[in-house]
């Protein structure tokens, strides 16, 4: 499976939740928690990337450089170098790269434009319902179906 059938079988799809590297922390805080997501990507237009912050980020920030945190903008915390994968990509491979970079969040770029983001959680799944399917193949082969 690529990674645009993964988009495709997402509630949401494409949609990214994006916030400008000027915002504050804590405003960007709010969003994680309104929206129930571990990670934003950072940009000025919804389509080039700048970053990515995610509650790791936070933390580590938070553990750095205390409560003053949460008033400077989310440019001061932010991953700058960010990972992503295209479309085109195989599932394989985004869960090889995940799990070698220890990132949870992986951005989707077509033509140099974010179209999506995978998460570990969507990789997690398409996981899980590739081994229910090939376990279910391989019953009804036993079986003699």
């Amino acid at each position: 499976m690529k990674v645009q059938a993964m988009l495709n079988a997402k509630s949401g799809g494409g949609d990214v939740s994006t916030i400008r590297p000027d915002i504050t922390i804590d405003a960007a805080i709010r969003v994680l928690k309104e929206k129930k997501i571990g990670a934003l990507v950072v940009s000025d237009d919804g389509h080039k990337i700048a970053g990515i912050l995610s509650e790791r980020d936070v933390v580590r920030g938070l553990a750095d450089q205390g409560a003053g945190l949460l008033e400077k903008p989310v440019s001061s915390i932010m991953t700058s170098e960010v990972k992503t994968t295209g479309t085109g990509a195989k599932i394989d491979d985004v869960m090889a790269e995940m799990t070698r970079s220890r990132i949870r969040h992986l951005p989707v770029v077509q033509d140099g434009s974010l179209c999506g983001l995978v998460s570990i959680g969507d990789v997690v799944k398409h996981r899980l319902e590739e081994l229910e399917s090939e376990t279910s193949v391989l019953r009804d082969f036993i079986v003699g179906r």
